[in-house]
């Protein structure tokens, strides 16, 4: 056709570039300064008319009621809308950048908004430079969507857009850059010093032309003039030790008080917002009226207006009124109470200084220098960034006199502070909600560490340009690649696909038509240090199998999914460098328990109703033929925010599920054990179970495909199969009568009715024909004694075993399935029923599809190992290619992991 080159030349400027990343860079500081400046202005406008009600009516109700009601509002968006916009919305977006799973949209942007403006403007002590920060960062994620980009410059887009809502928030570009570079990413690469010094530029220069201000970076506020001396050294070097001091002391404060909100006051989101409000209203009113103004009580702080009375008065006030906000929940930042913090500090020690000093007759520097100084202390003792603390005061004032004194208040409070309590604040915050970073190692894992040369096939088949069509076709008829690149001396010169001979079939060419003539010119293609993050995203925005890989234009491999999908399972449990969850533990909310009087304990996790009978009747055929007790739980999940053991859950539809269990193991007389568990994590809490209950076995339910990318089975699946010591049978339900699965509306069998015998069979049919691969290893020895129990769930199973042979073999070697033959003939009288039959095919999943498919099975028995359930699918073969290939029942067996 002759648009197709033009399409694909198109496609491959559509590829991630730096010109796209610029632009994309200039579109999020031009939404993040709109979003500062709506933000600013909604703050404001909802503030200045707090201010004059209260001027107007009386403050003690006013400002209490105007906390309680607008605070009630704010929490409630926040928890029915986007619970990840509580708090400061800084350490969500430090985990979102260290690859932790935190939403951060269009829909996170919007509830940051209009929670913040709701709640900030009501008078509660906290910033707004906090949610800038975040809903400029979801802005910026949201975009990245919309152009679509590849991962690791999607992390730093975001972390430029961070950098813009600082820079807008506070008119500071440099600071932003250096926020990004110092606390969210600390990386000092190009492209990231790049994007976020553009979007922090724009953003601060939109900001400024659209909130009013002109480029002037001179403040009126500062204008007096600042004095700093040789004699004042000592005097900055207390307050750092004091702003050190008081700063560790804040951080541990904010812990505290989110401790005593979740544990002491255990109502909802809302009602805690709206008690912080209203308790900071009747505060406020208290006060004296400068107070009602968070940004004019700083202002009268830093131009030197204010008695030390006052002073003393705002520190403590906002100290305290700061922990009251923060602890609530609701969407405000810190980093403007810590600014005021640290403005009275400074503006103390300076007033100190001023009455010791000056009856000596020995200058001086003037209060407001301390207190300027004091702002960027403070904030250094509290997020443990010295260099942005330092900057960000000198760009909002522009005063070089204060360069010194920023340095020594600065560098002297962050090294106290880090003595004092390691660790930033928002650091700190993420442990306190069960996320921890390792900073020591590298962020990216290997997606961001290994390149496409560390993993590629450097043995690549290829084809010639001269090559005439039919033997092309023999080529991909002798090959199982699905695509061959082009070469013409050694040079990549196209591709040639599958699709590309489907796409001919209609033009009738002759056989010898070269191979040049129908190939794709020009292919998609990666470097050698493209990382494997890039790789995959190519990957999958062109839903492309493989990528060859160029040095220039010399082919030198080849990189296909399989091989992205290997390196990662070969670092699977030697990735020490990625950051982790840690969880709070699962809490058992409804536990029951039968006499321990099996010789083991088999563990059925149930979630499903329409797959949880037949689950049950699996495991109880498994335990009475091993004499096991049945440990039966169920899982809850809540968000990660709330803790298992203080959230309040119902169980009622739990336990109507754990009733069918029940009834089926009071029918047959088996010991049944069953738990309700909430938990932040199903795999988590299911390992736990294993451990405490010593469970041998753990029979639990597969879906037979994942959209979870990186993952065969899914995030429970793979993390059971890696981690559980016990037996492990996996299950893929396929087509089952309904009139098989036990019913859990059905009554409990009464004390008067007859308990079928331990040894009758299952009174309904369920799978009558299985089908047993057996390839020698352990794990198929284990599928074959697991069978006896299981094909009690038919009338007259049929079992076939079989063994793939390649159709080169001759004569094929079934001593394996013979000794199986007799393993069963011991255990039971079963020798009309099974048949040991060989198969040809290319591979095990070929051959096993095929067969299932002709003959019908309704049951394919799998044996594998840890290693080889992951391994196996990796290479397309057994079990998952199995599972997801066929509609019949699918069961892998995995032996227990001795340790």
């Amino acid at each position: 056709m002759w648009y197709l080159p033009i399409f694909q030349r198109f496609r491959q400027l559509l590829q991630p570039r730096r010109r796209l990343a610029i632009f994309e860079a200039c579109l999020i500081g031009l939404v993040s300064a709109l979003a500062a400046v709506l933000l600013k202005s909604g703050v404001g406008l909802l503030g200045a008319w707090r201010v004059q009600t209260s001027l107007l009516l009386p403050a003690w109700l006013v400002l209490p009621g105007l906390g309680l009601a607008c605070g009630f509002l704010a929490g409630w968006l926040v928890e029915r809308v986007a619970p990840e916009t509580s708090g400061s919305g800084i350490p969500q977006v430090k985990a979102v950048l260290a690859r932790i799973p935190i939403a951060l949209d269009l829909r996170v942007a919007l509830v940051k908004l209009v929670g913040g403006i709701l709640a900030l403007g009501s008078g509660l002590a906290l910033g707004r430079e906090g949610p800038t920060v975040q809903v400029s960062a979801a802005l910026a994620a949201q975009l990245s969507r919309w152009f679509p980009t590849s991962p690791d410059h999607r992390r730093q887009l975001i972390a430029a857009g961070a950098g813009a809502g600082l820079a807008a928030a506070f008119n500071a570009p440099i600071a932003g850059v250096l926020f990004v570079v110092e606390e969210l990413l600390q990386d000092f690469s190009e492209f990231t010093l790049g994007t976020a010094i553009l979007a922090s530029f724009i953003g601060a220069v939109v900001s400024r032309v659209l909130g009013g201000r002109s480029l002037d970076l001179n403040l009126a506020l500062t204008a007096s003039k600042t004095e700093f001396f040789v004699q004042d050294i000592p005097f900055y070097l207390v307050l750092g030790v004091v702003a050190g001091l008081m700063g560790a002391l804040f951080n541990r404060g904010i812990i505290a008080s989110l401790t005593v909100y979740r544990r002491s006051l255990r109502f909802g989101l809302p009602a805690r917002v709206a008690l912080a409000g209203l308790v900071s209203g009747v505060i406020v009113a208290l006060l004296p009226l400068a107070f009602r103004d968070n940004t004019g009580l700083r202002e009268i702080l830093i131009t030197g207006e204010a008695s030390w009375s006052i002073a003393a008065i705002a520190f403590v006030s906002q100290f305290i009124l700061t922990l009251v906000a923060y602890g609530s929940g609701v969407p405000g930042g810190l980093f403007a109470p810590a600014l005021t913090l640290g403005a009275a500090l400074g503006y103390l020690v300076g007033m100190g200084e001023h009455a010791l000093l000056l009856p000596f007759g020995i200058a001086t520097g003037l209060p407001i220098t301390y207190a300027l100084a004091g702002m960027g202390a403070f904030f250094t003792a509290v997020a443990r960034v010295p260099m942005t603390g330092i900057v960000i005061v000198f760009e909002m004032t522009t005063d070089f006199n204060l360069v010194l004194p920023l340095m020594i208040g600065s560098v002297t409070s962050y090294l106290v502070a880090e003595k004092l309590a390691p660790g930033s604040l928002y650091d700190k915050l993420l442990e306190w909600n069960g996320i921890i970073i390792q900073k020591a190692a590298p962020t990216g894992g290997i997606m961001a560490n290994l390149t496409a040369k560390d993993v590629m096939q450097q043995q690549v088949e290829t084809l010639d340009t001269e090559m005439p069509l039919d033997e092309v076709i023999q080529a991909f008829a002798r090959s199982h690649h699905r695509g061959f690149p082009v070469v013409e001396e050694s040079k990549l010169v196209g591709i040639v696909t599958q699709s590309d001979l489907l796409n001919i079939r209609d033009r009738n060419l002759a056989n010898n038509t070269p191979l040049g003539e129908i190939m794709t010119t020009t292919p998609m293609t990666v470097t050698p240090i493209h990382t494997l993050s890039n790789v995959l995203y190519l990957l999958d925005r062109y839903q492309i199998s493989r990528l060859p890989v160029v040095n220039g234009r010399k082919l030198i491999g080849i990189i296909t999914r399989g091989d992205i999908i290997r390196a990662e399972a070969d670092h699977l449990n030697g990735a020490n460098a990625t950051p982790k969850l840690r969880p709070d533990p699962s809490y058992i909310v409804y536990q029951t328990r039968s006499p321990s009087i099996g010789r083991g304990r088999l563990l059925v996790p149930v979630a499903n109703p329409e797959t949880a009978g037949i689950l049950l009747l699996m495991a109880a055929a498994i335990a009475r033929d091993r004499h096991y007790e049945i440990d039966c739980v169920q899982v809850m999940l809540i968000p990660r925010h709330s803790s298992p053991s203080e959230t309040q859950v119902r169980t009622a539809k739990s336990r109507r599920l754990l009733r069918q269990a029940e009834v089926l193991a009071k029918k047959w007389q088996i010991p049944l054990h069953t738990q309700i568990r909430v938990t932040h994590d199903v795999a988590q809490a299911i390992l736990e179970t294993i451990n405490e209950q010593h469970i041998d076995l753990i029979l639990m339910g597969w879906k037979g495909n994942t959209s979870t990318p990186g993952r065969i089975f899914g995030n429970v699946v793979d993390t059971i199969i890696r981690q559980a010591t016990c037996e492990v049978v996996l299950v893929k339900l396929g087509e089952t009568p309904q009139s098989s699965v036990p019913n859990p509306q059905s009554p409990v069998p009464s004390p008067q009715s007859p308990v079928p015998s331990p040894q009758s069979p299952i009174p309904a049919p369920l799978f009558n024909s299985w089908l047993v691969p057996m390839a020698g290893g352990p794990n198929s020895q284990l599928a074959i004694k697991l069978l006896p129990a299981l094909i009690t769930l038919g009338n007259e199973p049929q079992i076939r075993l079989t063994q793939v042979f390649k159709p080169s073999e001759l004569k094929p070697d079934m001593s394996i399935s013979e000794q199986a033959i007799r393993h069963l003939m011991r255990r039971r009288k079963l020798s009309s029923s099974v048949v040991a039959l060989p198969v040809q095919a290319n591979s095990v999943a070929e051959g096993v599809i095929n067969l299932v498919k002709t003959e019908g099975y309704d049951v394919v028995v799998l044996g594998a190992s840890r290693e080889g359930l992951l391994q196996q699918a990796i290479q397309g073969n057994i079990p998952e290619a199995i599972a997801s290939g066929v509609e019949s029942t699918v069961i892998l067996v995995r032996g227990a992991i001795k340790t």
